[in-house]
């Protein structure tokens, strides 16, 4: 009977042991035959990057999510992908779910993302996909203010699909129940990185990442920053082929040689 059912392939960034993937599972667990391939560690900021030089192990462990089956992968959400689609799940998933991220995934956000990533790899592989991030870094966040708005996502998404090369960024405020989504475009911004130098207990000195986003547009309206401000849900539609077509027969005018 499972064969009738669509099969949810849900993936993260965070690690089998981060409460997001275990939400989302919930959320979606009697909309079809729902499994989960998580990395082994976190791997946030991971991207589009895959193990090519490490052997990969896919480890099945005891699910306390009734009716989910649960792996772990020693890489990255892309190998979550990658390895869930060709070594673990029993046919063609149905769609890929990614998160629920803890952490800001808007913006250039979506460049750096592991769970965009993993989203984006979906994609490529032609299956409706999702990225699911809240915005709240903290593995104690609220998710159950969101759940109806998941759901409804995830529904939509299973049951009518998304246009071929498109999937979605999703973000969620935090601390509130949304007022309700808004399909915008991601804010012109980055991140002014710094690093903060510390000294370890050899004196050698070590070096930690921080930073802060800057946007760009504070004024526009029509960004996911404007409106996660303002306690709604965004939806950014996101694709795959990065290709600048508008600018191919300008450019071809100065690079193009016989």
């Amino acid at each position: 009977m499972n064969n009738f059912r669509p099969l949810i392939l849900i993936v993260n960034d965070d690690g089998i042991d981060a409460p997001g993937i275990h939400h989302l599972a919930e959320c979606v667990r009697t909309m079809g035959e729902v499994y989960i391939v998580a990395p082994l560690t976190p791997q946030s900021g991971q991207s589009a990057a895959m193990t090519v030089a490490s052997p990969l192990r896919i480890t099945e462990k005891e699910n306390n999510i009734d009716g989910v089956r649960v792996f772990t992968v020693n890489g990255t959400p892309v190998d979550c992908v990658k390895m869930a689609i060709h070594a673990i799940v029993p046919r063609r998933p149905a769609v890929v779910f990614a998160g629920i991220n803890h952490g800001s995934n808007s913006g250039v956000n979506i460049t750096y993302s592991g769970t965009m990533g993993a989203t984006i790899e979906g994609c490529i592989e032609g299956i409706p996909s999702v990225g699911f991030s809240v915005m709240d870094n903290s593995l104690g966040a609220d998710l159950s203010l969101s759940i109806g708005f998941v759901a409804y996502i995830a529904t939509e998404v299973i049951s009518k699909g998304l246009p071929n090369g498109i999937c979605l960024n999703v973000n969620i405020p935090a601390c509130v129940i949304p007022k309700g989504i808004r399909v915008c475009r991601a804010v012109h911004g980055k991140w002014v990185d710094g690093y903060m130098r510390f000294i370890d207990p050899n004196g050698k000195p070590f070096y930690w990442l921080t930073g802060k986003f800057e946007n760009f547009e504070p004024e526009a309206t029509d960004t996911d920053e404007y409106w996660l401000q303002r306690n709604y849900i965004s939806i950014v539609p996101v694709k795959c082929d990065l290709s600048a077509k508008s600018l191919i027969k300008t450019l071809a005018q100065r690079f193009d040689t016989n």
